[in-house]
C-alpha cells in the first residue's frame, strides 16, 4: 500500500503544479479579450482567431483545473444524502462514485477523445470561422483534461482506501454546510473584533 500511496502522492503533486498553473490562463484570457475589444473600437478591425484563443485559454483553464477540484474536494456533491451519513459511510460512497461511475464515465470520454483528437491533428482541421484556429489544439486540451482526471481519481481511490484502513488521517474531513457557515461566521467574528482591539 506504501507504494500505492507513493504514487498517488506524485500523482496529487503533478495536479497542483497544472492546477495552480491553469489559474494564469484566465488572466491571459482575460487580457486577449481587452486587446481584442480595443483593437475593434479603436482600429475597427478584428479577428476570430482571437475570440477562438480566448476559448482555447478558458477550456485549457477549465479542463486543467478539474482534476485540481476534485483533489481539493471542491467538486459538486449533493448533501442532503450525503451529510447526513456517517463518515464511514460516507468513505463507502466516494469510494464507490469514483470506482463504478466517475472512473468509468471519465475513461470512456477519454477513449473517445483521444481518436477524436487525432483525426483533426491528421487531417489538418481548421476552424469553419474566418480566419479561425486548428481545431486539434482544443481537442487535445480536453483529451489531456480527461487523462488527468483519470490520474486523479486513481490517486482519490488510492487515499480513500487507504483512508478507510486507517493508514493516513483523511485530508478532506467532512464539513457540513452549515458547519461551514459556523466556523467562517466564527473567523469573520474575530477578524472583525480584533480589527476593534486596533
Amino acid at each position: 500500500m506504501q507504494a500505492l500511496l507513493a504514487i498517488s502522492r506524485g500523482i496529487d503533486r503533478v495536479t497542483a503544479f497544472i492546477g495552480k498553473f491553469v489559474m494564469w490562463l484566465i488572466l491571459l484570457a482575460v487580457v486577449v479579450s481587452a486587446g481584442n475589444a480595443i483593437v475593434r473600437k479603436v482600429f475597427s478591425t478584428s479577428s476570430n482567431s482571437w475570440l477562438e484563443l480566448q476559448w482555447y485559454l478558458f477550456g485549457a483553464a477549465f479542463m486543467g483545473a478539474a482534476a485540481y477540484t476534485l483533489q481539493q474536494n471542491e467538486h459538486i456533491r449533493i448533501d442532503i444524502f450525503y451529510g447526513t451519513r456517517t463518515r464511514r459511510t460516507q468513505h463507502w460512497i466516494d469510494l464507490l462514485g469514483h470506482l463504478f461511475f466517475t472512473l468509468p464515465f471519465v475513461v470512456l470520454m477519454t477513449w473517445m477523445l483521444i481518436p477524436y483528437a487525432m483525426q483533426a491533428y491528421r487531417i489538418g482541421q481548421i476552424s469553419t470561422n474566418a480566419g479561425g484556429l486548428l481545431i486539434w489544439p482544443a481537442r487535445a486540451i480536453l483529451a489531456a483534461g480527461f487523462v488527468l482526471l483519470i490520474a486523479q481519481i486513481i490517486s482519490e481511490i488510492i487515499k480513500k482506501i487507504a483512508v478507510m484502513q486507517g493508514l493516513i488521517e483523511d485530508p478532506h474531513p467532512f464539513v457540513s454546510a452549515h458547519e461551514a457557515a459556523e466556523l467562517e461566521g466564527e473567523t469573520l467574528a474575530k477578524a472583525v473584533s480584533g480589527g476593534e482591539k486596533r
